[in-house]
């Protein structure tokens, strides 16, 4: 059975950062693409950052050079280091792996 956490969240001020979490069971995360998506309030779902099996990595054009995406395989873990945070990255925040399995998210909420 494939399981993914998320854990992380919380209420932060403009220009403070958080990271993100994401902890694998029943997969090795290195064997697969990891996403970062993201859902704000009364807004689709968006995907936010992609970490790709060679480790390749992408972010959507508003958090470039603010996110970074990372594995550790070791912990089977993919984290969201997210800096510079403004009002509007202000979300629930879901992981997941190979665009088939989906965490429960964690609310990230940017606000002064």
């Amino acid at each position: 059975q494939v399981q993914v956490v998320e854990s992380g969240g919380g209420l932060v001020q403009p220009g403070g950062s958080l990271r993100l979490s994401c902890a694998a069971s029943g997969i090795n995360v290195s064997s697969y693409s990891m996403n970062w998506f993201r859902q704000p309030p009364g807004k689709q779902r968006e995907l936010v950052a992609v970490i790709t099996r060679g480790g390749n990595t992408n972010y959507r054009d508003s958090v470039k050079g603010r996110f970074t995406i990372s594995r550790d395989n070791a912990k089977n873990t993919v984290y969201l280091q997210m800096n510079s945070l403004k009002p509007e990255d202000t979300a629930v925040y879901h992981c997941n792996a190979a665009s088939r399995w989906w965490g429960q998210g964690t609310q990230v909420t940017v606000s002064s």
